[in-house]
C-alpha cells in the first residue's frame, strides 16, 4: 500500500510542483520583511520543529468532534470543532515556514499535503457556516465534518511521508555516535578569515581560523544537507549556502533558522610535525 500510495504522490508533480514553486516565492517574499518571524515559526527557539508538535492539536480536536457528533452531543461537538478548525489555521502558519525550504521531492509533497488541507479547512468552514446558520440542518453539517476529517487524515498521512520518508527538517545528525576522539585532519593549513573543508576520519569538518582559534564544525548543514564550507561567515556564524541557517563557529549553536537543530562542534589541536587532530566536542546530551 505504501508503494502505490508514493507512486500516487509522485505522479502529482506535474501540477503540484508549479504550484509549490508560486507559493514558494510569495511566502519568501512575505517572510523577507519578518525573518525574526519565521524564525518562531520554525522552531529555532525551541529546538525542535514546532509544526508537528502544533498540529497535534487539530487532529486531536477534530477527532472528538467527529466522536461527539456521533454521540449526539452537539453543543460539545460544535466548541471541540471549533477549536481544532482554528489550530488547523495556526498549523498552516508553522507548515508554510517549513515548506518555504522545501525542493524537489519534499516540495511535490508539502504542496500535496497543504493543498489536501486546505480543501479539509473549507469543508471545515462550511460544516461550522451550516451549525451557526442552520441547527435544523445537522445531518449536512456532520456530513461536511466527516468529509473534512477524511482529508485531515490523507493529510496526515502525506505530512508524515514528507517527515519520514523524505526526512524534511528532520536532524541530519541525528544517527552520530558519541565517544569522540582525537583524529588527524587531512590538511595542516588553515588560512585566516576562508572557510576550509576537511576530513577527519571518516567526518567531513569546515575550519575557520581567527586569529590563533581555529573553529570547527561538522560540514554537513543540520537541515538539509547542504556543505556549509560552502557558505560565508558573517557575524561569528557560518551561513550555510542552501537556505541561509547560521551557525555560531565557537560552539555550532543555531541562530537563524530554518535549522533548528545545533551543529555538532570540534575542538581542533596542532600536534607535532605541523599536523592538526580535531574531537567533537560533547553535545548536551553525551
Amino acid at each position: 500500500m505504501h508503494r502505490r500510495v508514493n507512486h500516487m504522490l509522485d505522479a502529482q508533480e506535474r501540477w503540484a510542483k508549479p504550484v509549490g514553486e508560486w507559493n514558494q516565492r510569495w511566502i519568501t517574499a512575505a517572510f523577507a520583511r519578518t525573518r525574526p518571524l519565521k524564525d518562531v515559526l520554525n522552531g529555532v527557539w525551541l529546538g525542535h520543529p514546532v509544526h508537528p508538535a502544533v498540529t497535534d492539536v487539530p487532529v486531536g480536536a477534530l477527532t472528538a468532534g467527529v466522536l461527539l457528533d456521533l454521540a449526539g452531543q452537539r453543543k460539545a461537538a460544535d466548541i471541540v470543532t471549533a477549536t481544532g478548525v482554528a489550530a488547523m489555521v495556526a498549523s498552516a502558519a508553522t507548515g508554510a515556514a517549513d515548506a518555504v525550504d522545501a525542493y524537489g521531492r519534499p516540495q511535490v509533497q508539502a504542496t500535496v499535503h497543504a493543498s489536501i488541507m486546505v480543501a479539509s479547512l473549507t469543508a471545515y468552514l462550511a460544516s461550522l457556516a451550516v451549525r451557526a446558520a442552520r441547527p435544523s440542518w445537522r445531518l449536512l453539517a456532520v456530513s461536511f465534518a466527516l468529509l473534512g476529517y477524511a482529508g485531515v487524515a490523507a493529510g496526515a498521512y502525506v505530512g508524515g511521508e514528507l517527515v519520514y520518508g523524505s526526512g524534511n527538517m528532520v536532524d541530519r545528525h541525528a544517527w552520530r555516535t558519541g565517544g569522540a576522539r582525537w583524529r588527524r585532519l587531512d590538511v595542516t593549513e588553515v588560512p585566516e578569515g576562508a572557510l576550509i573543508r576537511a576530513n577527519a576520519g571518516q567526518d567531513t569538518l569546515v575550519l575557520y581560523r581567527a586569529g590563533d582559534a581555529i573553529h570547527a564544525l561538522d560540514d554537513t548543514c543540520a537541515h538539509a544537507g547542504a556543505p556549509l564550507s560552502g557558505g560565508a561567515v558573517i557575524d561569528g556564524c557560518v551561513r550555510c549556502p542552501w537556505h541561509g541557517s547560521r551557525f555560531r563557529l565557537s560552539d555550532g549553536r543555531v541562530v537563524r533558522g530554518p535549522a533548528v537543530y545545533d551543529q555538532p562542534a570540534y575542538e581542533v589541536r596542532a600536534v607535532d610535525g605541523g599536523a592538526l587532530e580535531a574531537r567533537r566536542l560533547p553535545g548536551p546530551l553525551d
